[in-house]
């Protein structure tokens, strides 16, 4: 958290100790981050004797309640304690000395000739006045730390418990102190009890008759200086949620916080959205419209962690995706509880949704070997090249509302275990399940800052596509969006992945298993009410569509209708009324355009839910390529179906089409499967399976207009999508010279490759000499290559005809010569 920026100026001994120090100010949390501090300051002091003193170096912070922590912490650790002097809460904050150095005496001057004795000082008067003190500042969205005055007047406390706010009770302490009152207790007997929890309680029976003369006032509060008490062992991040719930969820309805920096703070912006249940019309939370400054704030947190993050182990940042992977299990009955209320969707969607997010969280365990480059051994003399995979830094993500776990955890896990630190935008119909899931990611122990999320509509997606120290943006939306996003973000040099507009298509042969093929498509089709992009949208029967129209329809009618926490449900509502409202003009444009309507679904009533966004299933027949439902994406529970009469033609229907994420072949042909998935053009292929989405290890595909950009989210694509490539040649041997052994590197043809022109021919003492001007190629063994003979003579007594000696170029006589020949006896080097 206290991170320094920009030139810092003190004496030697003040940056020694920072050298000591530093890399402990990118620590996993606050209170790991206090612990460390204080045993690194604890350490240095030991071996100074003595405390001293030292101000708290500058810095910029998130917002002022992180200043003001990083400055008790280190306050502390020094032997002094810090108060707020002065303070506006939004722009400045006065910090100062808690332990004065001038004694506050206010009584005449004694006349010693006088003979009269002075009154002895107690020995608890408080010493008022030190001159110690700093300021925070609020600039262009952060708080800047500057040091006014960073000398003290008076001894450092070497014991803490010297300072009377180490004796202050805690809430709690204050509450059964109460009680026990109540129960007729004297102080003694309530301090007793309080130290048998609290061994290390340091209060007396007089403060204890203060507590309870607040009591009898009326006033509870209880002042709490979190500083002065470090813990002595840190067991992760946060407590487990099932037993502490953020705070901001007891609010009704909960206004949906940032995560900046490791904390989940509250928007400073007066201008939420509404979260809406598709089911029931009501208000689950709010969203707020982040900040101009928050932003900034969330950008400066991610960049701020990420030098100690990139350099964290890949095997640490493996342990915490084993972590994740195992909190995520836990709650993933919470998770998909809120998919459903937020979303819509069946339970049993959701929970697919968690589940395929979950996988590419156990794909990221093995980064280590993902994350593997290439290596050449000896290339030439002595001399290695190889490869690695390096991290970006800040990467962003924005995430649609059909998928609002899946489509985080594509992007997170990769990012963040190929050393990156992110930002994530969840959509703002459906942000509940990205605040579950970060919170497990603290609570398994990702560092402040690795993991920021930041809520808003356009003015968010604008700030994140032009901020120069985003490096790279995932996406995944509609189709207008993501271009827009793919222009703008690439525009500033950014690199960006984009799922966008989804077409699916599946081509039924006749010989296709009826009831097998009718399961997959209802299923594909209807599933998560349409509103996936792999769903498939269009159905081309190869032959007679009449024989498969009223099994179809039948299949459709049986699926239930209802809210999607009912446990009967197959097909909850969509997710807000102008897309059902969207949806339905689709409808009744392709009935317009001649389409026959077999099945509508635009009237139902779901009994108890009738203000719910819900559409049946829907079928329309004889679909062709010029109407306008056929162009557009509907995202809704339809499904149009098309005939042709050969699959030559069906798949030229599928590569006309300006989308191609999926395509699928039902057929009991090896010919027709092999055949369609030679000639179609689609990211996805499925051969007797409706929905082909690859597994993690395998990268998720779209192609033509479904994507933007060039490596496609997850598997090896998507690992190299977070990283960018870097190749070191090295050579370590020892050079010598006239006078011996010597280290130095040679100072032109390390690599042995020199533009200088040579003779034709060099003596050589290495064990090879080549040379293709030369008439024939010697060395110390005995073998010889004669370039210009009659033919190719060796001591082995092999021989090649002297054709082959046409391959060799004679010199043109224009000053170019393909000659090779050694350069120093250790390297040889090529010269055109």
């Amino acid at each position: 958290m206290g991170v320094l920026i920009g030139k810092i100026i003190y004496s030697d001994k003040l940056l020694s100790f920072f050298s000591l120090s530093f890399s402990f100010l990118f620590l996993q949390s606050r209170t790991d981050r206090s612990l460390r501090l204080y045993q690194v300051m604890t350490s240095y002091m030991e071996l100074n004797d003595t405390l001293q003193m030292l101000p708290p170096p500058p810095g910029s912070f998130i917002d002022r309640e992180e200043l003001i922590q990083h400055v008790g912490e280190f306050a502390l650790s020094q032997g002094y304690v810090v108060t707020i002097k002065q303070s506006k809460k939004d722009k400045v904050v006065v910090l100062g000395c808690d332990r004065g150095g001038v004694y506050r005496n206010r009584r005449k001057p004694v006349d010693e000739s006088s003979g009269e004795l002075a009154r002895k000082r107690k020995t608890g008067s408080r010493l008022t006045n030190c001159p110690f003190e700093l300021v925070g500042k609020k600039e262009d969205g952060l708080w800047v730390l500057t040091v006014k005055n960073g000398s003290h007047n008076h001894e450092a406390l070497k014991d803490i418990s010297e300072h009377p706010s180490a004796r202050r009770f805690t809430e709690k302490e204050v509450m059964l102190i109460k009680e026990m009152t109540e129960a007729g207790l004297k102080p003694r007997q309530i301090l007793k009890r309080l130290r048998q929890s609290n061994p290390e309680l340091l209060s007396t029976p007089k403060h204890v008759y203060n507590v309870k003369a607040k009591l009898r006032q009326g006033n509870l509060t209880v002042r709490r200086l979190k500083t002065l008490r470090p813990q002595a062992s840190v067991e992760g991040n946060s407590q487990p949620s099932t037993t502490n719930e953020p705070s901001w969820r007891k609010r009704y309805p909960p206004r949906v916080p940032n995560l900046i920096g490791g904390r989940f703070v509250d928007s400073q912006s007066s201008i939420s959205i509404d979260v809406i249940n598709p089911a029931t019309q009501q208000v689950v939370s709010q969203v707020p419209l982040t900040t101009a400054e928050e932003f900034k704030a969330a950008v400066f947190a991610a960049k701020r962690a990420f030098p100690s993050w990139r350099n964290t182990p890949v095997t640490t940042r493996q342990r915490i995706m084993f972590k994740l992977q195992e909190l995520i299990r836990r709650d993933v009955e919470k998770i998909a509880l809120n998919i459903t209320t937020e979303q819509g969707k069946a339970l049993k969607d959701a929970y697919n949704d968690v589940d395929r997010g979950l996988e590419v969280v156990e794909h990221a365990c093995g980064m280590a070997t993902l994350q593997m480059g290439d290596f050449a051994s000896n290339i030439s003399n002595g001399i290695d090249s190889y490869s690695i995979r390096e991290p970006l830094g800040v990467c962003a993500g924005i995430s649609p509302h059909n998928f609002p776990a899946m489509i985080p955890l594509w992007m997170i896990p990769i990012a963040v275990t190929c050393g990156n630190t992110f930002i994530l935008k969840p959509s703002e119909k459906a942000p509940g399940a990205c605040m579950l899931l970060s919170e497990l990611a603290m609570e398994a122990g990702l560092p402040n800052g690795v993991l920021n999320m930041v809520h808003g509509t356009n003015d968010i997606v604008n700030a994140i596509c032009d901020d120069e120290n985003i490096k790279a943006v995932s996406f995944v939306g509609s189709d207008a969006a993501g271009r827009y996003v793919h222009e703008r973000a690439s525009a500033s040099g950014k690199r960006i992945q984009a799922n966008i507009g989804a077409k699916n298509f599946a081509v039924v042969m006749p010989d296709a298993n009826v009831d097998a093929t009718l399961n997959a498509l209802v299923a594909a089709g209807f599933g998560a009410a349409g509103q996936r992009c792999t769903a498939v949208s269009t159905v081309i029967f190869v032959g007679r569509s009449k024989l498969w129209e009223d099994k179809l329809v039948e299949r459709a009618k049986a699926l239930k209708v209802n809210a999607g926490t009912e446990p009967d449900a197959d097909v909850g509502p969509v997710i807000c009324k102008p897309v059902k409202e969207r949806i339905c003009k689709l409808i009744q444009a392709g009935v317009d355009d001649g389409a026959r309507l077999v099945l509508d679904g635009r009237q139902i009533v779901v009994p108890q839910f009738e203000l719910g966004n819900f559409i049946g299933p829907s079928v329309l027949f004889d679909v062709t390529e010029d109407m306008e439902i056929y162009k557009e994406g509907v995202s809704g529970p339809v499904l149009l179906c098309m005939q042709a009469n050969s699959l030559d033609e069906a798949i030229n229907i599928i590569n006309r089409n300006k989308y191609g994420v999926g395509a699928s072949i039902f057929t009991a042909s090896g010919a027709a499967a092999r055949k369609f998935q030679a000639e179609i053009e689609s990211g996805q292929v499925g051969i007797n399976v409706a929905v082909p989405a690859p597994l993690p290890f395998v990268s998720f595909t779209g192609s033509k207009g479904s994507f933007a950009g060039d490596l496609n989210f997850y598997g090896k694509a998507g690992v190299h999508f977070y990283t960018q490539i870097k190749t070191v040649t090295q050579q370590w041997k020892d050079f010598l010279n006239g006078d011996g052994a010597s280290a130095e590197f040679p100072s032109q043809d390390l690599l042995g490759l020199t533009p200088t022109m040579q003779p034709p021919d060099f003596p050589s003492n290495d064990t090879v000499s080549l040379g293709l001007n030369s008439r024939d190629f010697s060395n110390g063994d005995g073998a010889s290559l004669g370039l210009n003979d009659g033919e190719f003579s060796s001591s082995d007594g092999e021989s090649l005809p002297e054709k082959h000696s046409k391959d060799v170029i004679p010199n043109s006589g224009d000053g170019i010569s393909p000659t090779v020949s050694p350069s120093n006896g250790l390297n040889w080097t090529l010269n055109f």
